[in-house]
C-alpha cells in the first residue's frame, strides 16, 4: 500500500495482529521507521512509505517465464515488477538502470527499463529454425523471452533442427529481434552428448580446457622428489586410508590410524596439497578460479582441474606416496581432541576403502558378539582402524547435534545407465553409518582449521575464507509454525538451541508420515544458503562458529584458497588485507550456485528421458510444490518430478493460496497441498524442454 497513507490499527488489521501489546509494539516500530526516514506522517497518525530516493536505480533483471521481470535492487527491500512490454531489450541476469514509480492502483513499486549497463551472457544455446536465407535460436531457458535471428552467412554449418551455441552480435536500438551468429554445433536434441553439453553451455561452463592449461598439467612431474620429502611431516609409515564412493576417481581425502603410548589415538585428516601443485598467477591457477568448482552431472564429471591432477597427480590413490596438507589430532576414545597440529606432509594410503566396504566391517561389527570377530578386509587389514573412526563420529555427531545442529538428511537421486548413457532404473542413494564416519572427520578438520586461522596467537583476528551460513528466515519460520500446527506439531520459536532442537524433534517425528515431504520441503526452505566469505557469521546449520572448507581442493577453489592462507600463517605471516578475496569468495558462491542448477538440469533431463517410455502409466506421487500455474509432484516409485498443470485441470476452477500452499476449487472446495499423496498419470513428456506433465486422478 505504498500510495495509501494508514494508521496503526490499519497495519495491524492487514498484518492480522488483534493483539493489544503487540499493536503498542507496532505504534511505537512506525513511529521509529517515521524518524529514520523510511515513513513520512501525511496526518496525525497516519504514514505513508516514502518514495524511492531516487527515481532511477541499478539492479538485476529476474526474468519470469511470461515475460515480464522483477529487478533486485540494493537498498531497496523489495523487488520492483516491470511488465513485459517496459522490459525493452533487458534479458534474464543482465544489470539494468530502470525508472520507478509507484502504482496508483495497488500502491506497488512498478519499474521501466532505460537502460542495459552489463549483459550477464553473450552465449545462448537453444534450437535453430531455419529456413533458406536465415534462421532463429529458439533459446532452451525459457526465461529467454525473445529469438535471436541469425543470417545465412552466420549458420557455420548448422542445420535447421540442430541444438546450437549462440553468440549474440547486436541488438540494434529499433530491431524486434537481436542478432547472433553460430559459435559451435552441438548436435540433435534429445542426444545424451548433446543436451548434456547445452545443459554445460547454457550456465557459460567450458566444455574442455584450454591447450594452454593443459599443457601446464601434463609438465607435472609424478615422482615426487626426496627435497620435497625432506621439507615435509613423513607419515607414510601411518596405517591410512581412503573412503569414497564406488565409481569414485578423485580421492580429496584419507584418514591415519595409530594408537599412542598414552592410550590416546592419533587421527589424521590427510587432504590432497592441490595448492603445492597449482601456484598463484598460472594459467592453471586462473582457469581453476574461473570454473571454481567442479560440476557433476548424471553421467559425466566435468572437473575444476586437469585429468593429470585430479584423477592422477593429487588423487590419494591406494599404495601410490602422495603430498598432502593434513590436520593431525590427538583424540581418546571419547572424541575429546588434546592436540591439534597442521602441516604439510607426505602420505600413503594403504587400501581404498568404498563406502558398501566400510559399512560391512561395521554390520559385521555390531552383529559380531566376541570382539575382534569381524571378517577381515581383503588386502592390508585395517577394519579395526575404521571400527576405531566409526566410534569417534558417533560421538562427534552426537556432540554436534547436542550443540543445536539441524539434521538435514536429503535424498539424493541417482540413475543406472545402459551402455548407450540411457536410464535403466532409478534409485535412492543410501546415506549410511560409513558415510557420516567421513563426514564427521572432515568436519572436525574444517572447524579446527578456521579456529587455528582465524585469530593469531595473541586473539587478534585474522582475515580468512569461511563457510558461512546465515539464521533462518523469520517470516518463513512463521508460516511453517502455522502450517505445522494444523498439523498437531509443535515449532518452538525460541533461542537458536530451543529452535533447531524443536526443528529436529519435528524431521523425525514426521519420517515415514504423509506430511513429512511438505514439512521437510518448508523446513529447508526457512534455511539461507550457505556461502563463501571472509566475514565470519558461524555456520548455522552445523552448529559452529568457525567453519571453513578444506577438505576438497581438488574439487573447490575455495579449499585452495583455505590451504594457502593456512600455510601463510603456520609460516608467522601477517594477516592478509586484499579487497579482492571477498571478490573471490563471491565469485565462487555464485559459481557453486550455477553448477547446482546444472547438476539438477542433468537430473531432470535424465528423468524426462526415463518417463519418455512410461506415457499413460499411472503412479503415487507426493505434492513438492504449489505455484498459481500448476503443482508439482514427485512419483513416489522413481522420484522423477513433474507437474500437473492447473490449465489441465478441468474438473473446476483453482486457486492457489501462497500463506497455506494450496490450490483449492472454487466449486468442489477439493484441495491440494503441499506434501499430500496423489494418484496420477503420465500426460507428456517432452525431454527436449526437460518437461514431464502429469495428470491427477480421481
Amino acid at each position: 500500500n505504498a500510495g495509501k497513507p494508514l494508521n496503526y490499527k490499519q497495519v495491524a488489521s492487514r498484518l492480522g495482529i488483534d493483539n493489544q501489546q503487540e499493536r503498542n509494539l507496532l505504534a511505537s516500530t512506525l513511529h521509529q521507521l517515521k524518524e529514520s526516514g523510511e515513513l513520512k506522517e501525511v496526518d496525525r497518525g497516519k504514514f505513508k512509505i516514502k518514495r524511492l530516493p531516487t527515481s532511477q536505480v541499478v539492479g538485476k533483471v529476474d526474468m519470469t517465464a511470461s515475460g515480464a521481470a522483477y529487478v533486485v535492487c540494493e537498498g531497496v527491500n523489495r523487488d520492483i515488477y516491470v511488465s513485459p512490454r517496459k522490459v525493452r531489450n533487458a534479458l534474464h541476469g543482465d544489470t539494468v538502470k530502470i525508472s520507478v514509480a509507484v502504482n496508483n492502483r495497488g500502491g506497488k513499486l512498478e519499474g521501466e527499463v532505460v537502460e542495459v549497463l552489463e549483459r550477464a551472457k553473450s552465449k545462448f544455446v537453444g534450437k535453430l529454425q531455419a529456413q533458406r536465407d536465415f534462421g532463429f535460436l529458439i533459446a532452451d531457458d525459457q526465461r529467454m523471452n525473445v529469438d535471436i535471428f541469425i543470417g545465412r552467412d552466420e549458420m557455420n554449418g548448422a542445420k535447421d533442427g540442430d541444438k546450437v551455441i549462440v553468440e549474440m552480435t547486436d541488438w540494434p536500438e529499433r530491431a524486434k529481434n537481436p542478432f547472433g551468429r553460430v559459435v559451435m554445433v552441438l548436435g540433435k536434441p534429445g542426444e545424451n552428448d548433446t543436451e548434456m553439453h547445452s545443459i554445460l553451455a547454457d550456465f557459460d561452463f567450458p566444455l574442455s580446457f584450454p591447450e594452454n592449461v593443459e599443457a601446464e598439467a601434463e609438465a607435472i612431474p609424478t615422482e615426487i622428489s626426496k627435497d620435497e620429502i625432506a621439507k615435509r611431516r613423513d607419515m607414510r609409515a601411518v596405517p591410512t586410508f581412503t573412503i569414497d564412493p564406488d565409481d569414485a576417481k578423485d580421492f580429496d581425502d584419507a584418514i591415519s590410524v595409530q594408537k599412542l603410548e598414552n592410550g590416546h589415538f592419533e587421527i589424521g585428516v590427510h587432504i590432497a596439497d592441490v595448492s603445492h601443485y597449482v601456484q598463484p598467477g598460472t594459467v592453471l591457477d586462473n582457469e581453476a578460479y574461473l570454473r571454481a568448482t567442479s560440476i557433476y552431472l548424471v553421467d559425466r564429471v566435468i572437473p575444476m582441474l586437469p585429468e593429470k591432477l585430479s584423477n592422477g597427480v593429487c588423487s590419494l590413490r591406494p599404495n601410490e606416496e602422495k603430498l598432502t596438507f593434513s590436520a593431525v589430532f590427538e583424540m581418546d576414545m571419547n572424541a575429546k581432541v588434546y592436540n591439534a597440529w597442521f602441516g604439510r606432509t607426505v602420505t600413503l594410503s594403504d587400501k581404498r576403502f568404498t563406502y558398501n566396504d566400510a559399512q560391512q566391517i561395521i554390520e559385521s561389527a555390531s552383529s559380531t558378539p566376541e570382539k575382534g570377530k569381524q571378517p577381515k578386509a581383503e588386502g592390508v587389514d585395517l577394519s579395526n582402524e575404521v571400527l576405531t573412526c566409526f566410534e569417534m563420529s558417533k560421538v562427534l555427531r552426537k556432540a554436534r547435534f547436542d550443540n543445536g545442529a539441524l539434521a538435514f538428511e536429503k535424498d539424493e537421486v541417482k540413475f543406472r545407465l545402459d551402455d548407450k548413457g540411457d536410464p535403466t532404473d532409478v534409485f535412492v542413494k543410501e546415506y549410511k553409518e560409513s558415510n557420516k564416519l567421513v563426514e564427521e572427520f572432515m568436519l572436525l578438520a574444517n572447524r579446527k582449521v578456521a579456529e587455528c586461522c582465524g585469530k593469531d596467537k595473541n586473539k587478534n583476528p585474522r582475515t580468512y575464507v569461511y563457510r558461512i551460513h546465515d539464521e533462518p528466515s523469520q517470516e518463513r519460520l512463521e508460516t511453517l509454525v502455522q502450517i505445522a500446527g494444523t498439523l498437531d506439531h509443535k515449532v518452538n520459536l525460541g533461542p537458536r538451541k530451543v529452535l533447531t532442537s524443536s526443528l529436529n524433534k519435528l524431521l523425525q517425528d514426521i519420517k515415514g508420515t504423509g506430511e513429512e515431504n511438505m514439512l521437510s520441503t518448508l523446513t529447508i526452505r526457512c534455511m539461507a544458503k550457505a556461502e563463501y566469505s571472509t566475514e565470519n557469521i558461524g555456520h548455522y546449520g552445523l552448529g559452529f562458529q568457525d567453519y571453513t572448507h578444506f577438505t576438497s581442493p581438488i574439487r573447490r577453489y575455495p579449499d585452495v584458497i583455505a590451504h594457502r592462507l593456512l600455510q601463510r600463517y603456520l609460516d608467522g605471516g601477517k594477516s592478509l588485507h586484499d579487497p579482492e578475496l571477498e571478490k573471490q569468495c563471491q565469485h565462487c558462491s555464485e559459481m557453486e550456485k550455477k553448477a547446482t542448477e546444472a547438476e539438477r538440469a542433468s537430473t531432470k533431463f535424465m528423468q524426462t528421458k526415463y518417463l519418455a517410455d512410461h506415457v499413460g502409466e499411472e503412479f503415487v506421487g507426493l505434492i513438492t510444490g504449489v505455484t498459481e500455474w500448476g503443482v508439482y509432484v514427485e512419483l513416489k516409485e522413481n522420484r522423477c518430478e513433474g507437474m500437473i498443470r492447473l490449465r489441465d485441470m478441468d474438473d473446476d476452477f483453482y486457486a492457489f493460496d501462497e500463506k497455506t500452499m494450496t490450490v483449492t476449487g472454487s466449486l468442489t472446495g477439493n484441495s491440494l497441498r503441499l506434501g499430500d499423496e496423489v494418484n496420477v498419470r503420465v500426460r507428456r513428456v517432452s525431454v527436449e524442454k526437460r518437461q514431464i506433465d502429469l495428470e491427477l486422478l480421481a
